[in-house]
């Protein structure tokens, strides 16, 4: 992929390669790390939302505002690493509003305020 990755941008990647199909992905590590030399990135994993699924406890939704195909739940539990060249495309970018709501959850689900 030929595009300069930034902290926030949504991908498309197979966390597991495992998995039958790539899902979107937010880019957590800082533009430093996400655009320099390191070839591995956090990223904040997410799946489809299904209407039946409820939102559990350290998730956040996101939607095609941001660059999603569907509502897409993204777990701020646990952050997995990846190779960029793991990455098929860019999709969008989280938006400021969506930022301070991932902030929050990040910092709630590791219990950052204490």
């Amino acid at each position: 992929m030929s595009v300069i990755l930034r902290q926030w941008d949504v991908v498309k990647v197979r966390v597991n390669p495992e998995d039958r199909d790539e899902h979107p992905a937010i880019i957590l590590s800082s533009d430093e790390v996400a655009g320099g030399r390191w070839p591995k990135i956090n990223v904040i994993y997410g799946t489809t939302k299904r209407p039946a699924d409820k939102l559990l406890p350290g998730q956040v939704l996101l939607d095609e505002a941001d660059g999603c195909d569907h509502l897409t739940a993204f777990d701020c539990v646990f952050f997995p690493v990846v190779r960029k060249t793991a990455i098929s495309k860019k999709l969008g970018s989280v938006s400021a509003n969506r930022r301070r709501i991932l902030h929050q959850t990040i910092a709630g689900a590791l219990r950052l305020f204490q």
